[in-house]
């Protein structure tokens, strides 16, 4: 057995692993202790990564898919690669290059990201390339640039053990970035008197735990920092010999928030004037400051401007380029940064160019070794696909993300994917929702499959090394650039010089050289360095011993002048206001075990322990005043499209607001998901679309027809993938992963009437329930209850309910704790949710020590403290990721007593 150093693929932590690989194979997965970013804490996705390498719907082979049908003919890389260059060609010859456009992913390596910019701008010569790092962080881009003068995050996790005050918004840090939140943790109890300030609509684990928790209204941000600001100067809590000495704007700034008293601001909120009161004099009080936020600020239609307003504090108050001071915006996915440093973003060129900028442009061409970059802007995401639509982009190239869920007003994205003339979809899974509109599948190595560098978001490069081959004939994305490239440079007739890489050292050398003089030159960095030091801060230049932990500790900024620059924001509120027809915000956020889309995490059965299916959260008394009740199926609707998902009571929620998950996409749920009701409207700014927040209406749906099943016949994943068909042909559909001793497979249906004659039978055939084992079955015509269950070895394997569905749960934990049913066999086919003597599984909290939220509570209404789990359950002795909800557990008992 060997053990390899790599970086971990999710969020922008940027967490350093170790691999345990043994005969080509990822035994375990655990925390890096010599790397900075983590230390050795993984949460419950890293650690689970070795289970996400060896599910069958990985592509593993090139697929041609004549007419889009079907999963495609395998074909060799040759035949695959030869037809995309000659289509592009083609597509060029006949309508220009700029009618091709490529669509990136933060998930992407760096090497990666810079092979297909300079694919794409330097030898196609189109400035459509963009990211869908755009929907995530193109507004902390943005405000950085403005304000700074370059896109580069001031700090550094170190300055968490350094700050007196953390302000956090728009983050739920405890699920998002929870390695981080254990870091903050420990800083706390290391500082008692530290303050934590928290910004969210919602509670979430992440404001329960803070020391001031503001509730505020969805889209108020910029009022309620505009508000701090004015209390701030009118407290002279200002550093005067800094604003004057360092920034400019400020008069102008101070002119504006006049209006924004605390009154006036604390209202627009919805918080009390003594609680913004309270934040402003926290903060401004404080030595050191530290500014945490993600997407709740950035998926805005007017994100760049909550970020300037927040920025603005830091800046009126000297907080920045210090240790514990400044505006620390969190990384979304795993190489946003990477992929912001090379020109991934339609907005920016390599080494944090400028595309408008013609000296930026030569610059680029002149090491490229072309005449000319494109001078025309690129398309940025939401304006690329309504191109797409219109039929001015003729040809896509997706690579590494999925734009059929994670784009707003889904519908109508799916819609330009099906219109447009030619999709390639490069990807390390066949079963995306992207995947049914391609014409060409390249399959791609994935996690621990390839060899690299991320940037993570204190702006640290860590290599990313290969463990393990890649199923079939997968390939590194760079190396599948660079050779797609090369035949389309034959067929073009030029740059057949622009692609010389042997491999993806190589690529990274010409990365650093086109960062030499810029604010984030790692002139001074290669591969040799990074396997020799370990990862490494930028800026790194030439003759530098290390990187910089810190930026701006001398004042002097990335602007033109020096100075950074202070910009008046105004509160707008939501880009869709709620109204009679739709009275309700709908918020959407992250769990804590599931990753995006969760084609990586969704299969995993153990990581649907915590939550199980796609529910809508309620607040309690509107629930009571609209007469719903857990579990009840409800429509939630606008415009855009709507989405049929059974409803949750949560006290966490305000009067007037929801929340649901982002993650569930087609392969688990009859919807395209919470991006079927979004809008596409962007910041003006930064064209980042408003993700966060859409007005909707909710309506109790009856639907006469039920089935559900749950199987442990075969492999859970296959089955899953198998269901995808029949989700869409019903109005509520759910489908999701039980972990277990035997892990298994269970899908929910309701509809007005069965679907079709043949439903149940293919149900039954997706979930192995005619193969091997004793088929038991009951049914009831006149009822319409159909009922089977799969008997093996004596054991329950699977059931399948059809007509009435209420013993679904009870025989689900019992097929997965081994199908062992005793007494209990002659229940199968009882119409009974409990039957007598049984007790129920209750809710995992803890993953990693498996521990349940009854035996949680037991011990804290025995007198146990959060704390002193950890030595008798377990609880917080792995990832820690399950403390904040075991200290609201806690808190919970303690108010009851």
């Amino acid at each position: 057995m060997m053990t390899v150093k790599s970086t971990c693929c999710y969020c922008g932590t940027g967490c350093g692993v170790e691999i345990d690989v043994d005969h080509g194979q990822v035994l375990a997965v655990r925390g890096d202790p010599e790397h900075p970013a983590n230390f050795g804490r993984l949460c419950t996705k890293g650690l689970t990564l070795a289970h996400t390498l060896h599910a069958d719907s990985r592509l593993a082979e090139p697929r041609l898919r004549p007419g889009r049908l079907g999963p495609g003919q395998a074909v060799s890389w040759d035949v695959a690669l030869d037809t995309v260059s000659e289509r592009l060609a083609a597509i060029i010859a006949e309508h220009g290059p700029e009618s091709v456009a490529f669509y990136l992913s933060g998930q992407m390596l760096t090497e990666d990201y810079y092979v297909y910019n300079k694919l794409a701008r330097g030898l196609i010569g189109t400035p459509h390339v963009d990211t869908n790092s755009r929907l995530c962080m193109s507004s902390a881009v943005t405000g950085y640039k403005l304000a700074l003068g370059a896109d580069a995050p001031p700090c550094s996790y170190e300055d968490f053990d350094h700050a007196d005050c953390v302000l956090i918004a728009g983050s739920n840090m405890a699920y998002a970035h929870p390695v981080l939140f254990r870091r903050l943790e420990a800083a706390r109890a290391a500082n008692p008197k530290m303050k934590l300030i928290v910004v969210d609509p919602r509670r979430t684990d992440t404001a329960a735990s803070a020391d001031l928790h503001l509730a505020i209204q969805p889209g108020t941000d910029v009022a309620l920092f505009n508000g701090m600001l004015h209390a701030l100067i009118w407290d002279d809590r200002l550093d005067r010999d800094f604003i004057n000495a360092h920034t400019e704007g400020f008069a102008e700034l101070r002119h504006a928030v006049r209006e924004y008293t605390p009154k006036m601001a604390a209202d627009i909120c919805g918080i009390s004037e003594e609680a913004l009161l309270t934040a402003a004099r926290w903060f401004g009080e404080a030595g050191a400051a530290l500014s945490l936020w993600c997407m709740g600020l950035n998926q805005s239609a007017h994100g760049s401007d909550k970020n300037l307003a927040l920025i603005n504090l830091h800046l009126a108050t000297g907080q920045i380029g210090r240790p514990g001071a400044g505006p620390f915006s969190l990384t979304g996915q795993p190489n946003a940064m990477g992929g912001r440093e090379v020109g991934g973003l339609a907005t920016a060129l390599s080494g944090h160019r400028d595309p408008a900028n013609p000296q930026h442009r030569a610059e680029v061409a002149a090491i490229w070794g072309v005449d000319a970059l494109p001078a025309t802007p690129g398309k940025t995401a939401i304006p690329m696909f309504d191109a797409i639509a219109a039929g001015q982009i003729k040809a896509l190239w997706i690579v590494c993300t999925n734009p059929a869920h994670s784009m707003p007003d889904a519908n109508k994205v799916r819609e330009a994917l099906a219109a447009c003339e030619l999709v390639i979809v490069q990807d390390a899974y066949a079963d995306t929702d992207s995947v049914a509109y391609a014409d060409v599948l390249l399959p791609a190595a994935g996690w621990a499959e390839k060899d690299g560098t991320v940037t993570n978001s204190e702006r640290r490069i860590s290599r990313v090394r290969r463990a393990v081959a890649a199923p079939g004939s997968a390939r590194a994305d760079w190396d599948i650039g660079i050779d797609a490239a090369r035949r389309l440079a034959a067929r073009l007739g030029r740059g057949a010089h622009l692609f010389p890489y042997a491999g993806p050292d190589e690529v990274f050398a010409e990365h650093c050289l086109t960062t030499v003089g810029r604010d984030l030159d790692i002139g001074g960095l290669s591969y040799a360095v990074l396997e020799a030091e370990g990862p490494q801060q930028w800026p790194r230049p030439a003759g530098a011993s290390q990187g910089a932990a810190r930026l701006y500790t001398d004042h002097h900024f990335a602007t033109d002048n020096g100075r950074a620059r202070f910009h008046v924001a105004r509160h707008h509120g939501v880009a869709s206001p709620i109204s009679a027809r739709y009275p309700f915000h709908l918020l959407t956020g992250r769990l804590r075990d599931q990753w995006h889309g969760m084609s990586r995490s969704g299969r995993v059965p153990a990581l649907f322990a915590h939550t199980q299916e796609a529910a809508l959260s309620m607040n309690p008394g509107d629930m009571a005043r609209r007469g719903l009740t857990d579990g009840e199926l409800v429509r939630v609707s606008n415009s855009h499209g709507d989405w049929v998902l059974p409803v949750s009571s949560n006290d966490a929620m305000l009067s007037g607001q929801l929340f649901v998950p982002m993650h569930w996409s087609s392969a688990f749920v009859g919807s395209a998901g919470s991006n079927a009701l979004t809008a596409a409207k962007i910041d003006r700014k930064s064209f980042q679309p408003e993700l966060k927040h859409v007005a909707v209406r909710v309506d109790k749906i009856d639907l006469a027809w039920q089935c559900a099943a749950v199987s442990a016949c075969g492999d859970p994943v296959r089955a899953l993938s198998a269901l995808r068909p029949l989700l869409a042909e019903c109005r509520f559909a759910s489908a999701t992963l039980l972990d277990g001793e035997r892990p298994a497979v269970r899908v929910r249906f309701a509809h007005e009437a069965l679907p079709a004659a043949d439903f149940l039978a293919r149900l039954d055939a997706a979930l192995g329930l005619e193969g091997e084992g004793l088929a038991q079955v009951f049914a009831d015509p006149r009822r319409g209850i159909d009922k089977r269950a799969i008997w093996l070895d004596g054991c329950l394997r699977a059931v399948r309910l059809a007509g009435e569905c209420c013993a679904l749960g009870w025989l689900g934990e019992r097929i997965v704790s081994g199908g062992e049913m005793g007494e209990l066999r002659a229940m199968v086919f009882a119409p009974q949710a409990n039957p007598p003597g049984l007790t129920r599984r209750a809710r995992m909290v803890c993953h990693c020590a498996k521990v349940d939220e009854a035996a949680i509570y037991q011990a804290l209404a025995g007198g146990a403290s959060p704390d002193s789990l950890r030595d008798t359950l377990g609880c917080g002795s792995g990832c820690g990721s399950c403390m904040p909800e075991v200290r609201r557990m806690a808190a919970s008992v303690t108010k009851a007593a």
